[in-house]
Order: structure tokens, then C-alpha cells, then sequence
């Protein structure tokens, strides 16, 4: 497993993710996804809404891959190895929704911060998605990273999300919080080595 996919959160931000990238290996094969109209990056004419940008993603995925999803990102993860399971060999899902319901836990709101902080779609604040029915048709491994601070994604979240998905680990990152990912780079590198390391 020598290619990465690195997946953005909300923000879009594809320095996010620079710190895990550059603590992983050099002989890895890494690379991160632009989303159109998010992070500063140009509108595209063929993402119109959520589901255009989920295209869009899962199109930039051409070979086997891991990939490693930030909040967010998550979502677009777990459809990618929906419908292209010969090609995700293992996905890292860090502090997501994996695009289930998160009504019945106790997450705070982040949609009108994050609309006053960041200059992203309308289409993108009100969607909704919910793949919770399908979870268990994901076949390949998973690491599921969350932090024990984090009110946007609680561990419980996490929990859920290992119990859903058949071959799932969940780590716990003391004191982590949404960004755990960015601000544990090391940590974080280290655990998403182990893991491939388990399951080849």
C-alpha cells in the first residue's frame, strides 16, 4: 500500500493535512484533493452541489489507494469504498460524521460559525446524508482516529462507527480535538503506519 488520498475537511483546507503527510514516509505516494469553491480554490462548472463534489472526489480516485479523511471528508471516504471497493484498499476516518445521522448524539452545531468563518456554498451547510444502512457493506479495514475533547465529533460518534463498520479500530487521542490530526501529526503518522502494518 504505497498511495495515499488525503481528504480535507469542511474548511477545505488542503495545508491541513501537510504536517501527517510530510511525518509519513518519502517513499509513499501522497497526494490531497482540492475541493472546488472551498479553501480558496476556483468554483468548478460540473460541482453544482454535494453530490457533484462526492463525483468529483471519487473521480480522483484512479489506483489503489488508502484514504485518509478528515471530518468532512469522511463522508466522501466511505462512498469511496462503496462503490469503488477494488480500489480502496483501507480508509483513515479522523473526527467524521462518515456521513451518518448525528442527531441522536450530542455534537454542537457547527454550520452557523462555520458559515460566518468561511466563504463555501449554500448547497454545502444544508445538506444531510445518512449512510448508516450501508455501513456494513464496507469491506475493507478502517482506522477510526478520534479525540476525547472534541464537541464536533465525540468519541461516541466514533463508537458507533466501529460497531457499524465490520472491520474497524478505533483509537482514542487524549486531549484531541477536532484538528487533532493537524496539531498530532506525529502521533497520528505513527498509528496510520501500525495499522497498514497490521493488515497486510
Amino acid at each position: 500500500m504505497h498511495n495515499f488520498i488525503f481528504l480535507p475537511g469542511a474548511s477545505g483546507s488542503t495545508a491541513f493535512w501537510q504536517p501527517v503527510m510530510q511525518a509519513l514516509p518519502s517513499h509513499l505516494q501522497k497526494s490531497v484533493v482540492a475541493y472546488p469553491s472551498f479553501g480558496g480554490y476556483p468554483d468548478h462548472a460540473e460541482v453544482q452541489s454535494f453530490i457533484d463534489l462526492q463525483h468529483y472526489v471519487l473521480q480522483k480516485i484512479q489506483q489503489p489507494s488508502v484514504i485518509v479523511a478528515q471530518s468532512m471528508g469522511g463522508i466522501f471516504a466511505v462512498q469511496a469504498a462503496l462503490q469503488k471497493p477494488d480500489l480502496v484498499q483501507a480508509l483513515v476516518l479522523v473526527a467524521t460524521s462518515g456521513g451518518i445521522d448525528l442527531s441522536a448524539f450530542a455534537v454542537a452545531d457547527w454550520r452557523e460559525d462555520y458559515q460566518l468563518n468561511f466563504a463555501v456554498p449554500d448547497w454545502f451547510v444544508t445538506h444531510h446524508s445518512d449512510v448508516s444502512t450501508q455501513l456494513e457493506q464496507v469491506q475493507c479495514p478502517v482506522l477510526l482516529l478520534w479525540g476525547d475533547a472534541d464537541p464536533i465529533s465525540p468519541v461516541a460518534v466514533g463508537e458507533y462507527l466501529q460497531q457499524k463498520l465490520s472491520k474497524a479500530e478505533l483509537v482514542v487521542i487524549q486531549y484531541g480535538q477536532h484538528d487533532l490530526a493537524n496539531v498530532y501529526a506525529d502521533q497520528v503518522s505513527k498509528l496510520i503506519l501500525d495499522f497498514l502494518a497490521k493488515i497486510q
